[in-house]
């Protein structure tokens, strides 16, 4: 007679724990990895940062291991496992990340596309009762368990060259979905619409990105914006948290910092090209906000700012 076989229940691993394995095979080095979907970009980080300054572009961020918590004017944004963050403007802001060797900060930024986005809202509104919500600048939602589902389809996706072409698209579409119909979806729907006063100093935000090396001055910002200097004042803090010459300062010292961590360039060189005329003066501007030195700050952040391209994978890779 044969011996009976316990039934051993099969253990399956649970959505978190199948998305920290698929971030870990996807980006094994620290910093920010391209992945094969444009705009879609995997990060990590094994060690603790105290406070310090960044700089996202519009991009909806989901965390699956660590924990950052952002700081913007008066607010804090709690940004982990349990919450992801939606950032419908360019907005500089200061950040501390928890993290570990033992559990290195996992997660996936996916750039927000205006054209689809906004084809989206425009759908919801028109066929559901609209929700009228002040639009905000920068967003912390629960996340929720279709979204979190969408997520992990899409990191699978990512493993496999046919399915990143095939199938991603239409998931990066669907997480979409899911962000404008959930919890703060009136809110986001109103931002990323860029409508009112809210749209007018987006349009000024989007401006500032495209000619951050150029001249710009409040008084043309807000003759663009349709505004008296005064109230375009108002307005841009109301959005940003800060004045507009102070937001032109800062988006300058963040792309310098880019160019010396991403492309060796020198701290002379990185000043001319984000506009500086005087290198002294950057000098002094950059390590008032980044604590350091322009070379000391680019030593220290090239493996938390470096961006690795997409993983080799063959046709035959799969999830498995």
């Amino acid at each position: 007679m044969n011996a009976l076989v316990p039934n051993i229940p099969l253990v399956v691993p649970s959505a978190r724990e199948r998305m920290v394995a698929l971030i870990n095979r996807l980006a094994p080095s620290e910093g920010q990895t391209q992945s094969a979907l444009d705009g879609v970009r995997l990060m990590r980080s094994n060690r603790p940062h105290t406070k310090s300054p960044g700089l996202y572009e519009p991009c909806i961020g989901v965390l699956v291991q660590g924990c950052k918590r952002i700081h913007l004017g008066d607010e804090v944004y709690t940004w982990d496992a349990q919450h992801y963050l939606v950032l419908s403007v360019p907005m500089p802001f200061t950040a501390e990340t928890e993290a570990s060797e033992a559990e290195p900060l996992l997660g996936i930024s996916l750039r927000i596309d205006p054209m689809q986005v906004a084809e989206l809202a425009l759908a919801l509104d028109e066929r559901a009762r609209r929700v009228e919500a002040a639009p905000k600048a920068m967003m912390s939602t629960p996340l929720d368990a279709r979204l979190s589902d969408a997520i992990l389809r899409l990191l699978e996706a990512l493993t496999s060259p046919i399915e990143t072409k095939i199938l991603g698209p239409s998931i990066l579409r669907e997480i979409y979905l899911r962000m404008l119909t959930g919890e703060q979806g009136p809110a986001m729907r109103a931002a990323l619409t860029h409508g009112g006063h809210f749209g007018k100093i987006a349009k000024a935000l989007r401006r500032i990105h495209a000619e951050y090396h150029g001249d710009l001055d409040v008084e043309m910002l807000a003759r663009d914006a349709g505004m008296s200097v005064p109230v375009f004042h108002t307005q841009f803090k109301t959005v940003t948290t800060t004045s507009p010459i102070q937001y032109v300062k800062s988006t300058r010292l963040h792309h310098a910092r880019m160019l010396m961590v991403r492309e060796g360039v020198t701290a002379a060189s990185a000043s001319a090209r984000v506009g500086y005329e005087s290198p002294s003066q950057f000098s002094r501007e950059f390590k008032r906000m980044f604590g350091r030195s322009p070379a000391d700050e680019a030593q220290q952040m090239k493996h938390l700012l470096a961006v690795m391209p997409a993983p080799s994978l063959s046709l035959g890779d799969s999830t498995a």
